[in-house]
This record gives C-alpha cells, sequence and structure tokens, in this order.
C-alpha cells in the first residue's frame, strides 16, 4: 500500500458457502441469506491524485468499460462529488478475479475505490459509513468492505461478522461462459419443492471450527436455475468430487465452481484436469482470507 496522493490496496474477491434466496420483495429486490467468504484469489487497485479534474479508470482487461458503467469509477465519483474534492483520480484496475463469475470481483473493485479514497483524500469515514454509501452502488460492495466470513441478510446489506471458516484449500474454476444476475434471479421459481440450504446449520458449523459439518451443508438455491442449462457447471462439480474434494459448489449466480480440498497437490491436480478437458476458462489453486490475516 502507498501513502500521501497515491494509494494501492487488493480487492479480495467472495464464494457463496450458503445462498437462500426467501422471496421477492415489493421493490424488485429479493431477500436473501447468505454465508459469504472472502478468498485470496484478488484484483489490484491503484489510485493516484491528478491536478487535471475528472477520473480516469485503465485496466489490462480491454473489454471492461472504463467509464461510469464501472462500479469503481461510479465510487469515486460518489465520493468526490459528495464531498467536493478538487483535481482528478487515476485509478488503475489489474484485474485477476474472474469477471462475470459470482464473486464480486465488481462490487471488490468498488469497495477498494472507496477506501482508498477515503484514505487518499483523509475523508475520514468510518467503515459503516462507507457501507452506506456502498449499498447505494451495489448489494454486495458492504459486503466487500468488511470482508472475512458473514452472515449477509436482507438484500446483503445486513451483516452478521462470523468466526473464520474453516478449510484452507480453496479450487476456483470458471467456465468459458458469463450470466446474468438479474436473469437468474429472474428465472428462479420458488416452491414448496424447493430445498432450501440450511444457512443457520451453516453458521453453527463455522462457530464450532466443524469442516465437515460446514461442507455437509454447502448449498446454493441458485443452482436450480443455472444448472439445466449449463451441464458444464455440474461436470465441474463431479470433476471436483472425483478429484478429492470435500465440497463443491456454484458461487453466487454462477459460472464459476469452487472446490474444497485437503491436500494442495489433489487441487493442483483436479485444477490441470479441469483445464485438460477444456471444462473451464480460469482455473486458480487459492486459499481463505480472513479478516484478522
Amino acid at each position: 500500500m502507498g501513502r500521501g496522493t497515491g494509494f494501492c490496496v487488493n480487492a479480495y474477491g467472495k464464494i457463496n458457502l450458503g445462498l437462500d434466496v426467501i422471496g421477492r420483495r415489493e421493490d424488485g429486490y429479493h431477500e436473501v441469506r447468505m454465508v459469504m467468504q472472502t478468498i485470496r484469489l484478488h484484483d489490484r487497485v491503484c489510485m493516484q491524485r491528478e491536478r487535471e479534474p475528472g477520473i480516469r479508470l485503465q485496466s489490462n482487461l480491454s473489454f471492461l468499460p472504463s467509464g461510469p458503467e464501472n462500479l469503481a469509477w461510479r465510487a469515486a465519483a460518489l465520493l468526490m462529488e459528495e464531498f467536493g474534492l478538487g483535481g482528478g483520480l487515476h485509478i488503475t484496475l489489474e484485474k485477476r478475479i474472474p469477471v462475470a463469475a459470482g464473486m464480486a470481483g465488481g462490487s471488490a473493485d468498488c469497495a477498494a475505490v472507496l477506501y482508498g479514497v477515503n484514505r487518499i483524500y483523509h475523508l475520514g469515514l468510518t467503515l459503516e459509513q462507507l457501507q452506506e454509501r456502498g449499498l447505494r452502488l451495489g448489494a454486495d460492495v458492504p459486503y466487500c468492505l468488511l470482508r472475512g466470513t458473514a452472515l449477509a441478510e436482507g438484500i446483503g446489506e445486513r451483516l452478521t461478522p462470523l468466526p473464520p471458516a474453516p478449510g484452507q484449500i480453496v479450487l476456483i474454476a470458471k467456465p468459458a461462459v458469463s450470466l446474468s444476475t438479474k436473469r437468474i434471479y429472474e428465472k428462479l421459481k420458488l416452491t414448496e419443492q424447493t430445498v432450501h440450504p440450511d444457512i443457520d446449520g451453516m453458521t453453527e458449523a463455522i462457530c464450532s471450527r466443524d469442516l465437515e459439518g460446514m461442507l455437509a451443508r454447502l448449498g446454493n438455491v441458485l443452482e436450480d436455475a443455472v444448472l439445466p442449462d449449463h451441464p458444464q457447471i455440474a461436470r465441474l462439480k463431479q470433476t471436483m468430487y472425483a478429484g478429492g474434494a470435500g465440497g463443491a459448489l456454484m458461487s453466487g449466480s454462477g459460472p464459476t465452481v469452487f472446490g474444497f480440498f485437503d491436500e494442495i497437490e489433489q487441487a493442483r491436480r483436479t485444477a490441470e484436469l479441469c483445464r485438460r478437458q477444456k471444462l473451464a476458462r480460469q482455473v486458480c489453486v487459492t486459499g481463505l482470507y480472513h479478516r484478522d490475516t
């Protein structure tokens, strides 16, 4: 991290250990209960104050928008406008988290810019104040500011920090498809036959440091809306289990699949198998990130 007029920060991705949808609210949003977990796979976000007014955003991915369509740009604009900050800001995004992957990469970048602008301009905003502003930009942004293991309720903004989740080695694999979160939620049909993840049991297992109990309760109700049209996601899960994963699940609205492994060599062999069989375009062996690390 830098000081003075420049600042760099890691923007960490997330996985959903549990994701349940309770119902649809009158405002169109869905009521959810989720157990969120930050992983060590991260983007690198650097910010530099400039004399020339305006926000300039550059990325290593040419297809990413560099203006108001980008959450990181909007985060800077929100704080600069609210506090009447003079001059300009140059933002550089080094993207490593897969895009449109159910891993909150855009929200993580947004949170990193809110945090960075607060530091660079000495605004003195607390975490809670940053989260209030982040919620205006996206439901996952408050969590991306908090990070670690947490229970998320409401539309994802009501956060209860949890003890660090057990388990360390995580394989991340994203197939060569991108999914629209909005469309997946619209496609989800909740009925009496819907199997809802045991979110309470998941949180109890985490608090007890019960890895087997946690893995047994991995669940994502959005798989019901995704797997029928995208069988490669189910094949990825099967491949991870065959490679020795203690648990595997689609993250968020997909299509990324993650698996927990006891041994790093198992994870690496399974990652290579996913590549060879062309089940995934982006594959990474990583670990869990906790707030105290």
